[in-house]
């Protein structure tokens, strides 16, 4: 199971789920300490912002972050939830969870997981740029982002409530 949160609502997602593994998608000027309850094999810190094309100052999401993301994501054993956030729990987080889920089921219908998504949680808005990363990576040839592209996006918010996106 995927839960997905904003910064803000780390510690409490943590607490509330039981979750042992942690991915944090957010750049190096956000305050950011591992939850102690997480061993430090079990965070992967990715230092990338929420944009889409090159902004001066900015760290644009590439491919080594998501083959990273994707490595980490293979290694989780599962026996308990994985939180994946980022500043707002909007746009790179739900889309490292969209990602999550289509690696782990590489027969499942794209479309399907995005609707999942969009159910979970009408707020979100995946970062293209990680899902056409992704798409390419596991061979989903550009059906990952059509289905992102299909539920378009999300109602616009300040900070995403915690959902939940099921792996199967």
């Amino acid at each position: 199971m995927i839960y997905v949160c904003s910064l803000a609502r780390l510690q409490k997602t943590i607490d509330d789920t039981g979750a042992r593994h942690v991915v944090s998608l957010i750049g190096d000027e956000a305050r950011l300490e591992r939850p102690t309850s997480i061993a430090s094999e079990n965070h992967l810190w990715l230092r990338l912002h929420d944009i889409s094309d090159p902004l001066d100052g900015y760290i644009m999401p590439g491919e080594a972050h998501v083959a990273e993301l994707l490595d980490f994501i293979r290694d989780w054993d599962r026996r308990a939830p994985l939180v994946v956030h980022c500043y707002m729990g909007i746009s790179r987080s739900t889309a490292s969870a969209f990602a999550a889920v289509c690696a782990l089921n590489p027969r499942r219908d794209e479309g399907g997981i995005a609707q999942a998504l969009r159910r979970a949680s009408p707020t979100a808005t995946p970062n293209i740029r990680i899902v056409s990363l992704a798409d390419r990576l596991l061979g989903r040839d550009g059906r990952m982002v059509s289905a992102v592209e299909t539920i378009g996006r999300g109602i616009v918010a300040t900070e995403a409530e915690p959902f939940r996106l099921d792996l199967e």
